[in-house]
């Protein structure tokens, strides 16, 4: 079929842009197969039986083709060993077939040669891309890529999708359903985002710095994969970053990076930090924030139909940015990796003898990070919630009134003052990025913080 040039340049634009490509087959020398970009269409139906016509789970809705990115997603099949918790081998070669999906510069300048592999999270019950930051990833030239190890993430695509993704497994045929195979998979998988060719997840992209990083349940499995399996298996990662759960107790000599939010710390009990590990902890933050659940909202409602809510004790969901220490982090992780230069420390957040935090007279945690949002606060933000279900990891939010902020801020200026100088200190002490602060200040000239006028719902 011959296509009109206004058509070519449509399909161009499309943000998942394995869309009409026709997928190849690769395989490294003694690794696994990659078959990919596979091909797709705009999110629609994904009960559709043609694969043409389906598009992967939680396809991003951001617009990635503006910014010189491209989204694109291949299936990975090769042969695992499998693992105990304890890292005993049970046994080898085991065949598997799974996916990993891909948001890259879609040309090399734009590429920093940092690749951030996502041990996809499955506890809500499906793959879960926790540490997509578009903001900060898309404005530092990284890639991103979700893989997808455990037998619950797949077990859901399958059933979401039976066209595009029936015949993945990860489980060795129901041999291992207690994700036996998923360290191995990991770690296979992100080998494959150092190949460079047309079938290869990256392209012709060189990476340079390859990240393993995950969050919450991730986390600890990739603690079970570096304390117990990576001390009998070659080296795959270049460092590795703990985000909001538990890190290795092992020392080896790949940097380590522990980060978590104020909802993850409840003990004064703390591992210190090493020439090859460090830990940060953000006052404020939550496990799992807004910034995190407004992006994922119109995703899920596309993909499930609706997406959850939750009815907590408090008002939820914290506000306080930890994806920019995140995105601080990797930044550190990069030169610690590439030059040893060791990241800052950090102050540990403030604990009371039974592990509750120490608080001000707002209400606000103290010690650790103290991001503008804590330091300049225009809202109670807290890692702590209750009620249903999940509400313990989703943090509180709370505005203040407007006698609060008078009482804080004599006027608009003086807010605008107070934001920038906390985030100079942080930028200073290398907590957070400069971009970042520079937005922090634009939204905060923006507000109407401090102004007789203002109006606040």
């Amino acid at each position: 079929m011959r296509y009109s040039p206004v058509t070519r340049l449509l399909v161009a634009a499309l943000v998942v842009v394995g869309l009409t490509a026709a997928p190849g087959t690769a395989q490294a020398q003694g690794g696994p197969a990659v078959e990919g970009p596979i091909p797709g269409a705009p999110p629609g139906d994904p009960s559709s039986p043609d694969v043409e016509d389906t598009y992967p789970w939680m396809a991003t809705n951001v617009d990635l083709a503006s910014h010189g990115y491209v989204e694109q997603e291949f299936f990975v099949s090769g042969e695992a060993d499998a693992y105990s918790a304890t890292g005993e081998r049970l046994a080898a070669d085991v065949p598997y077939k799974t996916r990993v999906i891909v948001r890259r510069p879609a040309r090399a300048h734009r590429f920093s040669g940092t690749v951030i592999a996502e041990w996809q999270n499955v506890t809500a019950g499906h793959d879960l891309d926790a540490l997509w930051s578009s903001e900060q990833i898309i404005r530092d030239g990284h890639v991103w890529a979700g893989i997808s190890a455990q037998r619950v993430g797949v077990q859901h695509l399958t059933e979401w999708s039976p066209a595009r993704y029936g015949d993945l497994d990860v489980t060795g045929g129901g041999r291992f359903t207690a994700d036996e195979l998923s360290y191995d998979i990991f770690a296979q998988v992100a080998k494959t985002l150092r190949e460079r060719g047309a079938s290869a997840p990256l392209g012709g992209l060189r990476a340079d710095t390859l990240l393993g990083v995950g969050a919450s349940q991730s986390a600890f499995r990739m603690t079970t994969y570096y304390d117990a399996v990576l001390p009998q298996t070659e080296k795959v990662f270049d460092g590795y970053g703990f985000i909001v759960g538990t890190a290795p107790s092992r020392r080896g000599p790949e940097p380590v990076f522990q980060v978590l939010s104020e909802t993850d710390v409840r003990s004064s009990n703390r591992p210190p930090d090493t020439d090859a590990f460090r830990r940060w902890e953000v006052a404020g933050a939550a496990h799992s924030g807004w910034h995190g659940q407004e992006y994922r909202r119109p995703i899920l409602t596309r993909d499930l139909g609706s997406a959850p809510t939750y009815q907590c004790d408090r008002p939820a969901f914290s506000r306080v940015p930890l994806h920019h220490v995140i995105a601080s982090a990797y930044a550190h992780l990069v030169r610690w990796t590439k030059w040893d230069v060791p990241p800052p420390s950090a102050p540990p957040l403030q604990l009371n003898p039974d592990g509750s935090k120490v608080r001000d007279s707002l209400g606000l945690a103290k010690g650790g990070i103290r991001l503008s949002q804590v330091e300049a606060p225009t809202a109670l933000n807290t890692g702590e919630n209750s009620g249903e279900t999940f509400c313990f990891l989703f943090g509180t939010h709370v505005p203040f009134d407007e006698a609060q902020l008078g009482s804080l801020y004599a006027s608009h200026g003086r807010y605008v003052a107070a934001v920038t100088k906390a985030d100079v200190h942080n930028v200073r002490d290398g907590y957070l990025l400069p971009a970042d602060a520079r937005q922090n200040r634009i939204d905060a000239i923006h507000s109407d913080v401090g102004k007789e006028s203002t109006t606040r719902p």
